[in-house]
């Protein structure tokens, strides 16, 4: 061939330049993250020394693909501008997919009719894949995806028995982490403000505050259960001790800032005495750091506190708050390349991602 190529080069041929397959140079092309660096060198270096150009319409049309990822967002707008964590999760989204032809189609969905419409687009296959964030259990969301055969990742899971693929952080770890330091350092009357128990990540929370209390022998103490809160969980502990996690050391939030702000005034009405507090986000912890200065409580001195996320609120506040350091960007990193092997290997096997979470001390404590 004189060194010349004739016509356009094909796939076949990058395979045969590069010494792959060519479901290897297929993987590449689609951004798939299950290639060897080296099989990836050598199918870059094939296609520029080749010229080769993939026809993205023909490969859509070819794979019934559409080179569209739909990031879903069940929350109000009100949320998703006012809390770093959504922002981290889509950088690290956007990251991922940066050097892939994939599109990201953000996604708010509000009101029933919107799940509904957002339902028959999934049936239309207008996407090849779907990240959903903020996972709440009894969102039919993930069931239809399962349905629908379309890959799909949740950032964090609905409950242990999760059958869609997800990327989690150690909650329960984390929280566990954060009751204990505040024991460590001689609380005794801790509380918690809890996200919306309706979604697994706020069970887990709550689940490694009561670990944390139990291995401490902080028993009830508290008295009866706390008038306007419920929930599925019973007593924690026996009474008797100078401590306590009585149900009335546990307040029901929804992991925004003016829940934050409720949950600390109902502690604070039901336990004057409390000492530490474990916010299950920042972003509530915020609140209930604005409530304690209303009320003249000093932080560490007569509160020690303690959100989740160590987000840039943590950072900035006064005191700046020591906080559960969740790797969010690399959560949403982990969530879109999971979500190109699925789509890319099309195979039936899920992938459950736990990620380590890590306590950062600063002045609350």
């Amino acid at each position: 061939m004189n060194g010349r190529h004739s016509g356009r080069p094909t796939l076949e041929e990058v395979a045969v330049r590069a010494g792959v397959g060519r479901g290897t140079v297929s993987r590449v092309i689609n951004g798939s993250p299950r290639v060897s660096e080296r099989a990836k060198a050598a199918v870059e270096a094939a296609i520029a020394e080749l010229g080769y150009v993939p026809n993205r319409a023909a490969r859509a049309l070819a794979g019934n693909r559409t080179d569209a990822i739909a990031l879903v967002i069940p929350e109000p707008e009100t949320r998703l501008f006012a809390e770093p964590y959504f922002s981290d999760i889509i950088r690290g989204i956007g990251a991922e997919l940066a050097d892939t032809d994939m599109q990201l189609l953000l996604t708010l969905i509000r009101t029933p009719k919107e799940r509904a419409r957002f339902a028959q687009y999934l049936a239309a296959h207008r996407v090849d894949g779907v990240l959903l964030v903020s996972v709440h259990e009894d969102d039919p969301l993930p069931d239809l995806l399962e349905q629908l055969d379309m890959p799909a990742v949740l950032n964090g899971r609905r409950s242990d028995l999760e059958s869609v693929s997800y990327v989690d952080a150690d909650n329960v770890g984390g929280a566990r982490a954060a009751v204990a330091h505040l024991i460590e350092r001689g609380r005794r009357r801790v509380a918690t403000i809890t996200g919306p128990l309706d979604m697994y990540v706020a069970r887990s929370r709550l689940d490694g505050y009561r670990q944390a209390v139990a291995e401490a022998g902080l028993g009830g103490g508290g008295g009866a259960s706390s008038p306007g809160f419920s929930g599925p969980f019973g007593s924690s502990g026996s009474s008797g001790s100078s401590g306590g996690s009585s149900e009335e050391l546990i307040a029901a939030g929804d992991f925004t800032e003016e829940g934050g702000r409720r949950a600390m005034r109902e502690l604070l009405a039901r336990r004057p005495d409390v000492d530490g507090v474990f916010a299950a986000s920042d972003v509530m912890a915020a609140g209930a750091r604005a409530v304690l200065r209303e009320e003249g409580r000093r932080v560490p001195d007569d509160v020690a506190l303690v959100g989740f996320e160590d987000s840039a609120i943590a950072r900035h506040m006064d005191p700046a708050l020591t906080s559960v350091r969740q790797p969010t960007e690399e959560m949403g990193r982990t969530m879109a390349r999971v979500l190109l092997e699925e789509i890319a290997e099309r195979e039936s096997v899920r992938r459950h991602v736990v990620l380590a979470t890590e306590l950062v001390r600063r002045e609350s404590v």
